[in-house]
């Protein structure tokens, strides 16, 4: 198999072979430039998916199959890996959940070549209006070691992110306890002080969730939970850029900050993702309403937002959009960034490397006209062309 593109890194064109599903070469020729050549990229990572067209992981009624779809939806957006994340609900709700995800994981080579580690989002959150968001609050509750291994349990051990708040008494020794088995702590939906988190990233919490939103609508200037995690340097910081999550000068504040090499980008995406507008009802969350540009809104609390509809990709165009980084910085928040939290770290053309690839156009991509859509013509997961066709 020979894949002909430039590479998004260095513009360079390129072509690379594969054999077996392997990379076996990668040719580099000035004879075949040609700006109209697709760019080639690592496969994207995506830490926070909680469900797609009509399927949500926290939905009662999850099965097998579900996982399935929605491993295989996110292929034509050059997705290679992702975390099925389950957001604050009760105990057997989120038992239920990851027994499903680990099931599916065990039983089928599609999901489990997909799915990299779950997200828990919550139950240990603030219960504050705000920073909760849209979870519920009946079912925010303080961390809990014991509840938590008996979710990893059920989880065959595939719990690689919690998103926490730092503010409950117990917090640090929770976190450090949890960093000492691999898991990835991330502070988020939090009203934590300054101090508390210190504390926390002291005992190993490296993840920012989505900083930004699950936040107060108003908060005191300085000092606050949103500066105090934008200054730490042991804090990455996992952002939202569909254009409703986060406002551009916001984005291109946050990435100057913590500097891209600190910067991933996450989808994010809903139930609703992949469906028309309109008004729906989704497990723990109620009714939301879902608008013609992609926004979405709790019904009873318009101002909250329900996630996002929007994949991927849509961050990588608006990076550009938004800040001063280029192509190559933009995919790496969503590819080689996030694949290193996760303790992924083998270059992406790596000889001898199981292909993971992405292959896309983007207009505007280097600067030289407004940008556009990025559209993903060509998904190869693990070797295996996944989606489209591939340019040769």
């Amino acid at each position: 198999m020979r894949i002909l593109g430039r590479r998004y890194d260095t513009q360079t064109p390129v072509v690379i072979s594969l054999d077996e599903g392997r990379i076996s070469d990668v040719a580099t020729d000035s004879r075949i430039a040609d700006d109209r050549l697709p760019w080639i990229g690592p496969g994207l990572i995506d830490l926070q998916v909680n469900g797609f067209k009509g399927r949500a992981f926290n939905d009662p009624r999850l099965g097998a199959e579900d996982v399935l779809q929605i491993s295989r939806s996110l292929d034509r957006f050059g997705v290679t890996g992702y975390c099925p994340t389950a957001t604050t609900d009760s105990f057997e709700a989120l038992a239920r959940m990851m027994a499903v995800v680990a099931g599916a994981c065990e039983q089928d080579t599609e999901v489990a070549r997909r799915v990299r580690g779950i997200h828990l989002e919550g139950p240990y959150i603030s219960g504050e209006d705000g920073p909760r968001g849209a979870h519920p609050r009946i079912h925010v509750r303080p961390p809990d070691r014991n509840e938590f291994q008996r979710l990893q349990d059920a989880a065959g051990g595939r719990i690689r992110i919690l998103t926490m708040s730092p503010e409950y008494p117990g917090a640090a020794p929770f976190i450090a306890r949890l960093v000492a088995t691999g898991v990835v702590v991330a502070i988020g939906h939090t009203n934590a002080t300054a101090d508390q988190i210190r504390a926390a990233v002291d005992a190993g919490a490296r993840l920012s969730t989505h900083l930004g939103n699950g936040s107060h609508g108003q908060i005191r200037r300085h000092p606050n939970y949103i500066w105090d995690q934008l200054a730490e340097d042991r804090l990455t910081a996992s952002l939202i850029v569909d254009g409703h999550h986060l406002p551009a000068a916001v984005v291109k504040s946050f990435v100057r900050a913590k500097m891209p090499a600190r910067c991933i980008l996450v989808s994010d995406v809903v139930a609703l993702a992949n469906l028309p507008p309109g008004r729906y009802n989704m497990p723990s969350l109620g009714e939301i309403d879902l608008f013609e540009n992609g926004r979405t809104a709790v019904v009873a609390q318009p101002q909250l937002l329900a996630g996002a509809v929007l994949p991927i990709t849509a961050g990588i165009a608006n990076v550009l959009r938004f800040t001063d980084e280029d192509l190559s910085s933009a995919v790496d928040m969503a590819s080689i960034r996030p694949a290193a939290l996760l303790g992924a770290t083998e270059p992406w053309l790596a000889p001898g490397r199981l292909a993971d690839l992405a292959i896309f156009r983007l207009p505007g991509a280097d600067r030289s006209e407004p940008i556009g859509e990025l559209e993903v013509i060509a998904t190869i997961n693990a070797g295996r062309l996944v989606f489209g066709e591939l340019p040769v």
